[in-house]
């Protein structure tokens, strides 16, 4: 652990300063008595982001366009900053802040696992809470004086799978999945826990499993040109993955798809809010996004109304293009 905070304050100091800013701003709303907690946080959020910019970032040698180290920060600095700068620290409990923290550097950790569903749950996903887990141990939160964390990870990052029928894919394929399984597992948390409104545990656990997967999906919500670099980092994610080349034309079809047809089916029919704090933080920037991403899929059909001679880099760089404000 100290090793994680070491290299966090060599090659990332700025996030050391941010890290040290905000926990004192978060101190000063809920008091010292969460000072040990947020310790523990700040140690899991050091420890999981160097594994992810090691395993999957620019870090290390196996780097993903999507998920990486700057996906956890979109999240952690981004998303939840957001949250925090709109609605003010009063919009969460501090069990959530500190739990919506650790999920944005911990959900991804894993994506290299062979594809698979239990329950509806990835084994990404699922190798990522067996990770997180080990993550809180090392990083001073005991699994019974904390089995909050424990047990609202295991489900938040659970949340976080897309139903990939057909085909059971993961990651990258997301946007040509099935939606969010953080609306499945509330309603199976509900039916097992009938009296969950009476207790504050529960409670605190149904509203960050929404939100944790708002957060996920809240590009929907950023600027335009925010949403359109996503679908470019998924898709050369997804090549990468699948050892794809984007210069030539044998694979631009599934290319195409996905940013014309693909992106479509998740913003207009899988994605939905499930949290009020994610749709009145992000849904008004989705309203607004709605007919740019329609006019963008739009123009990049009739840019290529046949595919002859036509690469996967070309047809993402047109993406781009079209997705970007003109020229002042």
């Amino acid at each position: 652990m100290p090793e994680a905070m070491q290299l966090m304050r060599d090659r990332r100091p700025d996030l050391i300063h941010i890290m040290a800013d905000i926990g004192g701003a978060f101190l000063r709303h809920f008091g010292d008595a969460y000072l040990p907690m947020l310790e523990n946080t700040q140690r899991a959020l050091a420890l999981s982001f160097v594994r992810m910019a090691y395993r999957h970032g620019s870090w290390g040698s196996d780097f993903h366009a999507y998920h990486n180290e700057s996906h956890t920060l979109e999240l952690l600095n981004g998303r939840l900053a957001r949250v925090r700068l709109q609605l003010g620290w009063t919009a969460l409990e501090a069990e959530e802040w500190l739990l919506l923290a650790i999920f944005s550097t911990c959900h991804d950790l894993r994506q290299r696992e062979l594809p698979s569903m239990i329950d509806g749950v990835g084994a990404n996903e699922r190798a990522s809470m067996a990770e997180c887990a080990r993550i809180l141990e090392l990083a001073g939160f005991d699994p019974e004086l904390h089995a909050e964390y424990f047990d609202s990870m295991a489900h938040m990052i659970a949340g976080s799978t897309f139903d990939a029928s057909p085909g059971n894919v993961s990651g990258a394929d997301a946007a040509n999945a099935g939606g969010s399984m953080s609306f499945k597992l509330v309603k199976r948390f509900e039916a097992a826990n009938p009296a969950w409104r009476q207790d504050p545990i529960l409670r605190r656990r149904h509203r960050v499993i929404l939100l944790s997967s708002d957060l996920d999906t809240a590009n929907v919500g950023e600027p335009f040109l925010a949403l359109a670099r996503s679908g470019e980092r998924l898709i050369r994610e997804r090549e990468f993955r699948h050892d794809r080349t984007l210069d030539s034309s044998e694979h631009v079809a599934g290319v195409f798809e996905f940013l014309t047809d693909g992106q479509e089916r998740y913003f207009f029919k899988l994605h939905g809010f499930g949290s009020e704090v994610g749709k009145s933080v992000f849904g008004l920037g989705k309203t607004i996004n709605a007919p740019k991403l329609k006019q963008l899929t739009d123009s990049l059909r009739e840019r290529y109304p046949d595919l002859h001679n036509v690469t996967g880099e070309m047809v993402i760089r047109s993406f781009i293009e079209l997705a970007s404000p003109p020229a002042v």
